[in-house]
Order: structure tokens, then C-alpha cells, then sequence
């Protein structure tokens, strides 16, 4: 079954060669497909030599999809799924460029027989190391404040670190989800959840970036309680039908 693992770039060019190594060394099977939203570093660059680099040993599992500006993680995030799915992907797998999800644990959602894996922070076994006590109960008041409000009994309904059938990808009509930011990754389990597909949420360590920049601000829990409060409107007039 094809794999392809879509990760987003905006200012990685510290972390693409060696999450690039690290995600096929720990996989050799999958394809790994970077999506640059024309990072002023020189992201994209630095990738296109790493695919140079590999197609000269005779190696075709390195891809990139240049976009034209920064629009939001979630429309970098459709732009990926598209691609990854001209490439043949049967299964995608979504994470983040910064080492927060370890390449070593694509292996571990891919194990899992479901529609959607989820990598998550806050079942037995997950953890957040080296957070401090303020964030770590932001996190939790925030996953407590999303399940009560949509209803969606996912334990960490913003984790990014996935794993998708394409055919999922398919029933949930991501293209159209209308969440640009990091809420995409509430909004997708919130399709995915309403479909009524099979989700399974194993636990990961997640830990925080040592190189480069981190892309959260305070605005992003802002942002998932409007978008909460969306989705929990949507479900309303939809059991109202």
C-alpha cells in the first residue's frame, strides 16, 4: 500500500535534511512529499538539492510541492493531500517538519487498521515532555473545551500528527474544508468523526522543537474556540435535518 508523508515548510531549512533522512531511514517504504510555502530562507531550495542529491543515487521517494505565498497550515495541509494522492498514496500521513513528531512513529500509525490514526498527546502512554505546568494545562482545558462543546470524544482533537486512507480523505471532502490555520486539524477530526469513520488515537511523545522557529501563537487558541463553536452549530442544524 503506498504511503506518502506530507509535511509542511515555512522556514525549515534547519530541520528538511535531516527529517528528511530520519523519516526514510525510520521508513525506508514510503514517499516523503515537503509542501514550501515559498519560505524567504530558502526552504524550498535546500529540498530541491536533498531531491537532486537522491535522484542521482537512483531514488525517487523525495517530492516537493512549491506554493506561491503562505496561506495557513490547512490549506498547505490540502494542497499536500491533493498531491500526494496524483502520486498514487493509498495511505497519508500528515506531521510536522520540527522533530516534535518522531519520524521513528510513522511506522506506529501505519499499523493501525483504521480510516484515521491519530498520534495523540493525552492517551495512556502520550506525553508532553519538558512543557511547563501553564501549557500543559492550556492544552488539556483546551481538548476539554472542544470535546464538550462539538461533542467529538477525541482525546487530542488538535494533534497533527496523522495517519489517513486516502478513501477517507475522499468521504470527509477535505478540499473543502474551510479552516485555513492550525484549527484544520480540528475541523478534519471533526469530518472524520461526523462520517462516522473508524478512528483510533495511539499515544506519542510530543516534544518541542530545537531548531528554528516555532509558528504558535497565542491567536491559535483563539481560533480553535471559533471554530468550536462553528462546528457545534453545524452539528445542531444537521441533527435538526
Amino acid at each position: 500500500m503506498k504511503t506518502v508523508v506530507v509535511i509542511p515548510t515555512y522556514n525549515e531549512k534547519e530541520n528538511v535534511a535531516a527529517m528528511a533522512e530520519a523519516v526514510c531511514a525510520a521508513s525506508p517504504d514510503v514517499e516523503l512529499l515537503f509542501v514550501d510555502d515559498n519560505s524567504p530562507d530558502g526552504t524550498g531550495n535546500v529540498i530541491e538539492q536533498l531531491i537532486a542529491v537522491r535522484r542521482a543515487r537512483g531514488e525517487a521517494n523525495l517530492h516537493v510541492l512549491h506554493r506561491e505565498k503562505k496561506e495557513g497550515l490547512g490549506r498547505a495541509y490540502v494542497a499536500g493531500f491533493r498531491r500526494a494522492l496524483e502520486l498514487g498514496a493509498e495511505r497519508i500521513v500528515q506531521m510536522d517538519c520540527d522533530f516534535s513528531h518522531d519520524p521513528r512513529d510513522v511506522a506506529r500509525l501505519l499499523a493501525e487498521d483504521a480510516d484515521l490514526v491519530i498520534g495523540s498527546r493525552y492517551v495512556a502512554g502520550g506525553g508532553t515532555p519538558g512543557w511547563p505546568f501553564r501549557r500543559r494545562l492550556i492544552s488539556r482545558a483546551g481538548g476539554l473545551f472542544i470535546r464538550t462543546v462539538t461533542g467529538m470524544p477525541i482525546k487530542d482533537p488538535t494533534g497533527g500528527f496523522k495517519a489517513w486512507t486516502a478513501a477517507a480523505l475522499a468521504t470527509i471532502d477535505f478540499a473543502s474544508v474551510q479552516s485555513a490555520g492550525y484549527s484544520f486539524q480540528l475541523e478534519m477530526n471533526h469530518r472524520a468523526w461526523r462520517a462516522g469513520l473508524r478512528i483510533k488515537e495511539i499515544p506519542i511523545q510530543f516534544t518541542d522543537r530545537t531548531r528554528g522557529v516555532s509558528k504558535i501563537t497565542p491567536g491559535i487558541a483563539l481560533e480553535s474556540i471559533r471554530i468550536s463553536l462553528r462546528l457545534r452549530r453545524g452539528s445542531k442544524k444537521g441533527h435538526n435535518k
